[in-house]
């Protein structure tokens, strides 16, 4: 579907459920569209309304989009799983966000749906010297390194330089745990091998699949 099509068709003040049943389509299908329009600039605005919905004022008339992207529309842009800003986020004036720096910021939120779309961005990844430096400077190398090791496992992504690879895996965390307290049961040899606790379970990544 066109975007400008799919935007005439849900015009005005939405939630996921109702472009849900609107278009006949799932729920996660709907928040894929919701990205879509985001991206496009169709999207004009997101409102909270009873119990925390979210709801979205979409127009045919396009939010000028000035400036580069900021932390969650490079994120939401670059991963099959989708992310919402809990907030009108701003964009960013003079350097764009790297591919490499966003996923770093991901892990230092430590939630799971940020880092679970996180993994994504590892496919998109040309720089892995910027990647271990900016990893290294916020005291996540090994956290990093595997989960770049877990986004192995569901995507193509590039193989990691070595050096770069024995860079992260000598680096010092600050907590073993990407998010606290959450532990593998299916992919204890990545935490062997990196002596940290991968947040994520085989089902978990079945949204790459999807």
């Amino acid at each position: 579907m066109k975007i400008l099509n799919l935007a005439k068709k849900i015009e005005g003040l939405q939630t996921v459920s109702t472009i849900s049943k609107t278009l006949n389509i799932s729920e996660r299908t709907a928040i894929n569209y919701v990205s879509l329009l985001r991206g496009a600039g169709y999207l004009r605005e997101t409102i909270y309304g009873a119990k925390k919905i979210r709801m979205y004022k979409i127009s045919l008339l396009k939010r000028k989009m000035i400036g580069n992207p900021g932390f969650y529309e490079v994120l939401d842009k670059n991963s099959r799983v989708g992310v919402y800003s809990p907030y009108e986020e701003d964009r960013i004036y003079g350097k764009k966000l790297s591919i490499e720096e966003t996923i770093v910021r991901a892990v230092k939120t430590r939630k799971f749906r940020i880092i679970l779309s996180s993994l994504g961005l590892f496919s998109k990844v040309r720089d892995w010297k910027k990647l271990n430096y900016y990893a290294h400077k916020e005291g996540l190398g090994r956290n990093i390194g595997a989960l770049y090791d877990v986004a192995r496992k569901v995507i193509k992504v590039r193989k990691i330089d070595k050096r770069v690879k024995n860079s992260l895996l000598k680096s010092k965390v600050k907590s073993k745990f990407i998010i606290p307290l959450i532990k593998s049961k299916d992919l204890k040899d990545i935490e062997d091998e990196w002596n940290v606790y991968i947040p994520f379970n085989k089902s978990d990544l079945e949204v790459y699949k999807e």
